[in-house]
């Protein structure tokens, strides 16, 4: 009966009798490894997927997913055309520099900036971010720069200064 109450409960414990719900948020490669999504709200992990992505000579991925967003929140239809026409040729023409592969993009002529609006690239985006979601990410979860960087938080949590920090930190919500 103990044993199925422990699940049961609202709060868990980090093992020092302490409630989790005193700690931060799940933050660095925590919070990566937890989702996709999750990732890329993290600038810190954008940076480092994209480091990966560039050594996997597929960078121009989470670029498209990047610009797609900032796309999103323009206002004015002029600056739609402008931002639509600089996506259409950075990563969708024939021609593009940095082509993204999605179904269909033999269709996909310039007559689609005619007429700009927030979710034009809505469906491009998500064919992108599955592929990286199901390809790219789980391999950068086991990549060298994902656990390096995760071992170096580790040892900066670690030390002596950090440990310190926690015990302080420990006194004040104890009191």
């Amino acid at each position: 009966a103990v044993f199925s109450l422990f699940f049961l409960s609202p709060e868990i414990n980090d093992g020092e009798g302490h409630p989790s719900s005193s700690h931060q948020p799940l933050k660095g490669t925590s919070k990566w490894a937890t989702s996709l999504e999750s990732l890329l709200e993290d600038p810190e992990g954008v940076k480092r997927f994209r480091e990966f992505l560039k050594k996997e000579f597929s960078e121009e991925n989470v670029l498209f997913w990047l610009a797609c967003e900032e796309f999103k929140k323009t206002q004015g239809k002029k600056q739609m055309q402008e931002k639509a026409k600089e996506i259409y040729m950075t990563f969708l023409s024939s021609k593009a520099s940095s082509q993204v592969n999605v179904e269909g993009q033999s269709r996909l002529s310039e007559t689609i900036l005619e007429t700009p609006h927030p979710l034009m690239f809505q469906k491009l985006q998500d064919q992108i971010f599955n592929l990286m979601k199901y390809d790219s990410y789980s391999r950068f979860l086991k990549s060298d720069i994902f656990l390096n960087h995760k071992k170096s938080e580790e040892q900066e949590e670690n030390s002596p200064e950090a440990q310190t920090a926690a015990k302080r930190a420990s006194r004040i919500y104890n009191t």
